[in-house]
C-alpha cells in the first residue's frame, strides 16, 4: 500500500449547515416553557375550579389525566416513527408531511417537550385538582378525608398510568399515523400565521 491510499482511506470531516445547540441551552429553555406552560395550565384550573362543583372539579381531573396521555402519545410517536413514509408523502406534496419530517428530526426535543414537560405539568395539576376534589367531599358528605385522598389518588392513578401503557403501544403500532395528524394540524397552525 502506497501513501496515497492512505490518504484515500482517511474519511473527511462533514460539513455542518447548521450548528446544534448545545444540552445546556435547551435545559434553559425547557425550564422557562415549562415555567410559563405551568402557569397558564394552573391559571386555567383554578379559575375552572373557582367555585365549581364535584362534577366540574371531576370533569378538570379527568381533562388533565386525558392531556397528559395525548401528549406521551405524541412522545413516543415521534421517538418510535420513521422518516421514509413522509418523504413520499413530501414529494406528493401531502399537507403536514414536511411538519412531521420536522418534528422527527427533533425527536429528543420533541419528546422530552410532550412527555417530561407537558406530562409532568399535568400530574402536578391533576394532584393539585384532587386535594380540591377530597375538600369538597369532605364538605358535602362528611367523608374522612384520609379515605377519600388514598381512593380518588388511586383512581388518578390507576388512570393516568393505564391510559399513558395504552396510549404508547398505540403510538408505537401507528406512529405514522400519530404524526401524520399532528402534522396536518401543525401545517393548519402555519398557515394561518403567514396569512
Amino acid at each position: 500500500m502506497g501513501a496515497g491510499d492512505n490518504k484515500d482511506t482517511k474519511k473527511k470531516p462533514k460539513k455542518k449547515g447548521k450548528q446544534e445547540k448545545s444540552p445546556g441551552v435547551w435545559a434553559v429553555q425547557v425550564f422557562f416553557i415549562a415555567m410559563a406552560l405551568s402557569a397558564l395550565l394552573s391559571l386555567a384550573s383554578d379559575r375552572a375550579l373557582n367555585g365549581a362543583g364535584l362534577a366540574v372539579a371531576f370533569g378538570v381531573l379527568l381533562a388533565f389525566i386525558l392531556l397528559g396521555i395525548f401528549f406521551d402519545v405524541i412522545g413516543t410517536a415521534v421517538t418510535a416513527a420513521d422518516e421514509k413514509p413522509f418523504h413520499s408523502m413530501a414529494a406528493r406534496k401531502t399537507p403536514g408531511a414536511k411538519e412531521a419530517i420536522s418534528l422527527i428530526r427533533r425527536a429528543d426535543k420533541v419528546s422530552s417537550f410532550c412527555n417530561d414537560v407537558v406530562g409532568d405539568i399535568c400530574g402536578i395539576i391533576a394532584g393539585s385538582t384532587v386535594a380540591v376534589i377530597v375538600v369538597q367531599f369532605q364538605a358535602a358528605f362528611g367523608v374522612p378525608g384520609t379515605v377519600i385522598a388514598l381512593l380518588v389518588t388511586a383512581l388518578t392513578s390507576g388512570l393516568t398510568i393505564g391510559g399513558k401503557a395504552l396510549g404508547k403501544s398505540f403510538a408505537i403500532a401507528r406512529s405514522t399515523a400519530v404524526l401524520q395528524l399532528v402534522g396536518r394540524f401543525l401545517h393548519l397552525f402555519s398557515r394561518k400565521k403567514k396569512r
